[in-house]
Parts: C-alpha cells; structure tokens; sequence
C-alpha cells in the first residue's frame, strides 16, 4: 500500500484502501489526491447506519417485501430434460432455512486446460455421472427350480462407459456378500442364493441389485458439458464436491456447488457465509429484485455468527436469541418460558423486541447514545 493511503488506516476500512490502491494511478498530485480521498471518506461515512437504527427491521422488510411478490414458478431448466434447477421463492425459502438437503442440487465443474479448451470434454463429463447397475442389463431371468438369477449385459453399454463384465461381477461379489457370483458366456452373470428362502431372496436382490453403484460420482444424476465465453464447464443435476474436488482435471479453486451445507461440511463457515451471500443474490437478480447488498451481508453473517449454518426460523438464529422473551415471541412461548424458569434464567431487556412486550421505551433512535454535556459554569445566562 502507497504510503499516502495509510494516513487513512483507521478513518477508512482495509478494504476500501486496497482497492483504492489498486484503482488510483500511479502519478496523481496531491490536490487530486485530496480530493479524491475527501470524497471517498464523505461518501462512506453517509453509508453508514446512523446508531440505534434499527438494521433488523429494516433488512426484513427490505427482502420481505420483494420476496412476496416473487414468482412461484419452481424450476428453471437448464436446456435438456431431468435437468432443473429451484429458483424464485421455494429457492429462498431454502437458503433463508439453512435447509441440509435442498431439492434440486447441481455444480459447476471448471476443468483445467487443455480440458477446459473442449479437448475430451464429452468424456470427461460422462465419467463424472454416477450409473447404477440397470443401465447395463439387457435382461434379467431367474430360474426357479435351481433358485439363481442371470443377467444378460448390455455389451454396448459396458463399451461406451469403458466397463467390463468382471468390473461389474467384482463390485456385485463385495456387495452380495454370502451369495454365489460367476461369469457366463456372452456377457452374463449368474448369482446363486442358497437356505430355506433362497427363492425369496432372488426375488428380493432382482429389484435391488438394480439400484447398485457401478462407477461415476455418486450423487452426480446428470451431466451436461457447456461453453462460456472461451472455457467448457460442466454443469451437473447433483451434488458431490468431496469425490469432485478428487479429479486431477478439475480446477480446484473455481468448482461451485449450489449446497450450502456441503460447502460448509468442506471449506468452513466463511465459504459458507460467501455461499449464503452469492445464492441470495443469484435468485434476486433472476427476479430482477434490486436490493441493497448490506442486507444480504446482515442476514449472512446472522446465519452464521454461531460458527455453524442456522435458518432463520425457531430451530436456528431465534433458538440462539439470548432474550427469553425475544425466542418466547416468535413461536412456541409457553415452551421457552417454562425452559428458562427451569434453569433460572434472566431477560436484561436489551432488545427491541423484549421492551415491546412490556411496553417499556425500545432502546432505538436518535436518543440511544444519550450524549451528556457539562454546562460553562462562567457562561452568562
């Protein structure tokens, strides 16, 4: 940083004089300097909340208002069919929920040049999508008198996911463990159950078998390469940045997952407070909901202040409220007060909403830092 910005360290915030550094030329006189910087000191201080304004208030009724007059329409697709993405206010009620599974999880996967440039991008993409055992069978048979079943595989199939009948027997003989699994001619496989119900059980693991993982990324249901600008990226119907991030083709610091939970789970709760802030932002913009950033900032660092992801209902940040009265006003209030006079807990009335409740003066507006003055003795009145 130049040296004269950093008379301003403590006047401006570390933020704002690094990207004035960075933007400012580099021969600029000092009466340009000077007004450029008085300017941006005025226009940052008229930025700030005034003390005792009511930032809560005024967030929830700043994102409130344009939520209800956000379209329902549940899904944006995303070019091909199976492919959808929630948007508009089910897409809120999500993030603002702090919701572990959400409906529609989906990625966007950067890849690493020469990768990114379209080279093998088709496969690539195709060897991130999870497949299950049903999309290699031909056809399944079961014998009844020898109590065994055998599938005939899809040799098509198996040639276009690079897969192998003796691939696919190893992973059926780890997961039928205790049942009788061998290779047949053409492509086949046979599988033996034995005891008193063997019938029974072939008829059971027929359905089931089905369902079984073969190769992929679990979680990854669908996959479609497409081009931005000069780059591929691949975007994804499912979610699964732990084994994603795993790939030697993948850009590890641009791969972008739409869960909030999984990103937290990964990177921590500032990467999930920049989720928050991103997701939020994201469905607004597809709304065409102009809103100040402040606020998004304020119910971010809400749902996260804890150090864990909390929504804002009563099992998140209203749970947390160390007024009893504030958890008590929002829903279930004969349970909060029966809990705190349990263990003996005291209400400080420090709050807005406590001091409502009691009818007392709320400690807001322009009297809360109840300046004192000493008046000149020697003045004459």
């Amino acid at each position: 940083m130049r040296a004269e910005l950093r008379s301003y360290v403590g006047t401006l915030p570390l933020k704002i004089l690094e990207d004035l550094d960075a933007e400012l030329p580099d021969k600029v006189s000092d009466s340009k300097f000077k007004k450029i910087m008085s300017t941006v000191v005025e226009e940052y201080r008229t930025s700030l909340a005034e003390p005792g304004e009511c930032v809560g208030l005024v967030t929830a009724e700043s994102i409130g208002e344009p939520g209800t007059q956000m379209t329902l329409n549940t899904f944006h697709f995303a070019g091909v069919s199976e492919m959808n993405v929630t948007t508009g206010l089910p897409r809120l009620i999500e993030i603002l929920d702090g919701r572990v599974e959400i409906s529609t999880k989906m990625m966007e996967i950067y890849l690493k040049k020469p990768y990114s440039e379209g080279k093998d991008i088709r496969q690539i993409a195709e060897s991130f999508k999870e497949t299950r055992l049903k999309e290699y069978i031909k056809e399944i048979n079961i014998d009844i008198a020898e109590t065994e079943m055998q599938m005939l595989l899809d040799e098509k199939a198996l040639k276009e996911r690079n897969i192998t009948q003796g691939a696919i027997t190893k992973i059926l003989v780890k997961a039928m463990k205790g049942l009788d699994v061998k290779i047949l001619k053409d492509a086949g496989i046979r599988i033996k159950a034995s005891g008193d119900d063997a019938l029974g059980l072939i008829y059971k693991l027929k359905e089931k078998l089905k369902e079984v993982h073969i190769d992929g990324i679990k979680g990854i249901t669908q996959v479609l390469p497409v081009k931005r600008g000069d780059e591929f990226v691949i975007v994804t119907a499912g979610s699964n940045m732990k084994e994603i991030l795993k790939s030697d083709v993948v850009d590890k610091s641009r791969v972008y997952t739409n869960s909030i939970s999984e990103i937290e789970s990964i990177f921590g709760i500032e990467a999930a407070r920049e989720a928050i802030i991103r997701e939020m932002l994201k469905v607004l913009k597809d709304q065409g909901i102009a809103l100040d950033m402040r606020h998004v900032l304020l119910i971010s660092d809400a749902m996260t202040m804890s150090g864990r992801v909390r929504g804002v209902s009563r099992y998140g940040i209203v749970k947390e409220k160390p007024s009893v009265l504030a958890r008590a006003s929002f829903e279930t209030p004969i349970r909060h007060v029966i809990n705190a006079s349990m263990v003996g807990e005291t209400d400080n009335l420090n709050s807005v909403i406590e001091n409502v409740m009691i009818n007392q003066p709320v400690p807001v507006g322009t009297g809360l830092p109840m300046l004192v003055t000493k008046p000149d003795k020697k003045a004459k009145r």
